[in-house]
């Protein structure tokens, strides 16, 4: 996602100055003449405009059967990941453009091919079916492969084999066996494999969303966040970490993507934060831990939310709403962790001088704030859906493109942001595409071969029947399968095996929805591998491991907020009981400032510390509201 139009000046001495974009950056496609653009400029801009107006298309199309829909969206993602990829290796180059090639065909054909494959019922008819089955799965596989390396496919071919080969597996785990043609067939010219529901959330609720993401941040949207986030956090203790943790709070509601976050906002708060003397590895840690938050910041979130709604059968706002608690406690815990910091390494806060000013602030943050208030009004004041809202706000935001904050237009500048966000929406688009149809394939044999109530026994029956051990498990699981995969593929492969495992248990299915995607997230900052930590170490050029272990204390308290959550069922039901989640909430964020004090707080005396971290215990697990 493009960097905020934000950036940091050094006047006389470290002083933070948040300016906005005048010109076209200088490695913008349009910086020049247009007789300069290259074949794969041209090419992306299609790309991108042919993505962005067939997935606004079908937030009014109506309806359009899954086997067109599903197929198209496939194919729009294949060049970005085959064609448009830049890799020195040749072989690599050239098997690209051959399996986007073939890519493109098979999926093409099911396409053209919808109405009678819908009469085959899930089972191939000829040689030809056949090969077109092998081939988009062996696409997929590739795809996501080159998407986000070789975890996720690798889960992908092993569960694949297994539905396959399953009947070879003597004992429980084994299966009655499926036909070649059956099962590949479900797979492929069905909605229970390749073109399932999350399929279809990816192409109808996820992309228009990241389309609005991709263009706010294409303008002066960021000078609007950051002015007000300086503005509003600057003045306190540790005010540059503090900055940190709100812009990225700000951030997280239009962009839902950890790394991105990171990168963006990372690029102006951390070499802030080094200018006044931070530490390195706290600066990088401050901002690993805040952009992770972004994943479960109303009213955007994660593409996993989007999932999780399908998964429900629940309409976006309902989880919305019951997630925005424990959003504010993950960025209340950021920001107490930083304070505590402040106080250990005396931080000090920006001086008047240093902050951009309320002026600049009313100037620039309606940028923001427009199509922000759009979303939100859309999706909680009327009974339009979710899409419906993402393309308002789009169109809104396409509109303010056009000008900066102090109302000068540039003809050029608007044709560079709107190129800007039609290719990050492509490749975000394609991106998500590549982990969503993996994660389907996985779904879908599952489904089929029924190791889902297979590995869910083999959970209820490792915990003794006891829901704190199965939570414990599944808090494991979800960290674990996050170190190498996409939250969102990590959340839906666990919530697929030890989510029906919780809910017999007892939790409540919301619960354990969020129990899982919460953990399936905070592998961005738990090592060894961190997408987040790596990130941020490398803006702050600092060794990550320091990064890590920053990252883990600052963020102690937020491994301990679904626990809380589970204790404490209040914090979920903003809906139903405002009250009673306002004291929960005021509950658990007591007891973790008290944790954030414990282990990361200025004092040397155990006597001190230990009670703070039993009190702070007490507080989030103790006396359930």
């Amino acid at each position: 996602m493009a960097a905020p139009a934000a950036s940091i000046a050094e006047a006389s001495g470290p002083v933070l100055v948040v300016s906005e974009e005048r010109g076209i950056p200088s490695d913008s496609p349009l910086a020049g003449p247009l007789s300069r653009l290259g074949p794969r400029d041209w090419a992306m801009l299609a790309g991108g405009l042919l993505s962005v107006g067939f997935h606004l298309y079908l937030v009014f199309s109506g309806l359009i059967p899954n086997l067109i829909t599903r197929p198209l969206h496939f194919m729009l993602a294949l060049p970005w990941i085959f064609f448009f990829a830049l890799t020195p290796n040749r072989l690599a180059r050239w098997s690209g453009y051959l399996l986007g090639l073939v890519g493109l065909l098979a999926a093409g054909f099911i396409a053209v091919e919808s109405d009678r494959l819908v009469d085959q019922y899930g089972s191939l008819q000829s040689d030809l079916q056949r090969a077109v089955a092998l081939a988009v799965i062996l696409v997929a596989l590739e795809m996501a492969r080159r998407a986000i390396k070789w975890v996720l496919p690798a889960i992908t071919l092993l569960v694949l084999l297994y539905g396959y080969f399953g009947d070879l597996i003597p004992g429980y785990f084994g299966h009655g066996g499926l036909p070649f043609d059956y099962y590949f067939g479900t797979l492929v010219i069905t909605g229970g494999g390749m073109w399932s529901s999350l399929t279809g959330i990816s192409a109808e609720v996820i992309a228009p969303f990241i389309i609005l993401g991709a263009f706010i941040s294409a303008g002066t949207a960021g000078t609007g966040f950051m002015a007000l986030a300086t503005q509003l956090a600057g003045r306190f203790r540790a005010g540059a970490a503090k900055i940190a943790v709100l812009s990225s709070a700000l951030y997280g509601t239009i962009s839902g993507v950890a790394a991105a976050n990171t990168a963006s906002t990372g690029m102006v708060t951390i070499p802030a934060m080094k200018r006044l003397g931070y530490p390195p590895s706290l600066a990088a840690a401050t901002e690993a831990v805040a952009s992770t938050g972004g994943q479960i910041m109303p009213p955007l979130m994660g593409a996993g939310i989007f999932v999780m709604a399908e998964l429900l059968r629940s309409d976006y706002t309902t989880i919305m709403v019951a997630a925005t608690p424990p959003a504010i406690l993950f960025f209340l815990t950021a920001w107490m962790g930083v304070h505590a910091y402040a106080l250990r390494f005396g931080l000090r806060g920006l001086t008047r001088d240093e902050l951009p000013g309320w002026w600049l602030v009313l100037r620039s943050v309606p940028f923001f704030l427009v199509p922000f208030g759009i979303l939100v009004y859309v999706l909680v004041f009327t009974a339009f859906t979710a899409p419906y809202a993402a393309f308002f706000a789009t169109v809104a935001t396409i509109l303010l493109l056009a000008t900066d904050s102090l109302g000068g237009f540039d003809l050029r500048r608007w044709l560079h942001r709107l190129w800007t966000g039609c290719v990050e929406a492509g490749r975000q688009i394609a991106s998500i595409a590549a982990i969503i149809v993996c994660a389907s394939l996985i779904v879908g044999v599952f489904h089929m071969t029924g190791l889902g109530v297979k590995i869910t026994s083999l959970i209820l029956s490792a915990s003794g029947g006891e829901l704190w051990v199965a939570l414990l498990l599944t808090a494991l699981a979800s960290l674990v399968l996050g170190m190498e995969l996409p939250t969102t593929a990590a959340y839906v492969i666990c919530v697929a095996v030890a989510g029906p495992a919780l809910v017999e248990l007892g939790l409540p299915e919301l619960y354990a929805h969020l129990f899982v995607f919460w953990y399936a997230l905070l592998c961005t900052i738990t090592p060894p591998v961190c997408g987040n930590v790596f990130i941020a170490a490398g803006i702050a050029e600092t060794p990550w491991i320091p990064v890590a272990l920053r990252s883990m204390a600052l963020g102690l308290g937020l491994f301990l907020v679904p626990l809380g959550f589970v204790a404490n069922p209040a914090l979920l039901m903003l809906a139903e009981a405002p009250l009673l989640t306002l004291a929960a909430l005021v509950k658990v964020a007591a007891g973790l400032f008290l944790l954030s004090y414990a282990v990361i707080g200025p004092t040397p005396k155990l006597w001190l510390r230990l009670p703070a971290l039993v009190g702070g215990l007490s507080l989030v697990f103790a006396f359930g509201i």
